[in-house]
């Protein structure tokens, strides 16, 4: 599939307490913003937040295997996070390809996530290269 301007992509999560716990144990995030209700009451969200590595672990699967796709890797990101995630909230990620470099498999990509509400929660832009196997093409280009 060759990637071009204008093309978009989308990818849904509904996230658990079981994907928080899992989050914590693989990067040691134990904040009790995302594991103590009384901690997060008091705070300006009012209850558990889901870790922002979740919401961004949502945009690395989407470039990795939906757009640009198998093979894909970020180069960087500007995003800023607009909204917390709760546990039990949809999130969809959509990227939109805003360029693509003349001679290289380089792709700017408009980057949104909204909870099922249609709020964002997270927003901005980021690169990403597509390699390919040794000695061939990337796919579509």
């Amino acid at each position: 599939m060759s990637v071009t301007a204008g093309q978009r992509a989308r990818r849904s999560l509904t996230l658990t307490a079981d994907h928080v716990k899992t989050f914590a144990q693989l990067t040691g995030d134990y904040n009790p913003l995302h594991f103590d209700p009384e901690f997060a009451g008091r705070t300006k969200f009012g209850k558990l937040v889901v870790q922002g590595g979740l919401t961004t672990g949502l945009l690395h699967a989407l470039v990795a295997m939906d757009l640009p796709g198998p093979g894909s890797v970020f180069l960087s990101q500007n995003w800023k996070f607009a909204a917390p995630v709760f546990i039990g909230d949809t999130i969809t990620a959509e990227a939109e390809v805003v360029s693509v470099h003349p001679t290289k498999p380089v792709y700017q990509l408009r980057i949104d996530v909204k909870r099922q509400t249609g709020e964002t929660v997270l927003e901005g832009e980021a690169w990403c290269y597509r390699l390919a196997p040794s000695g061939t093409p990337p796919p579509g280009d």
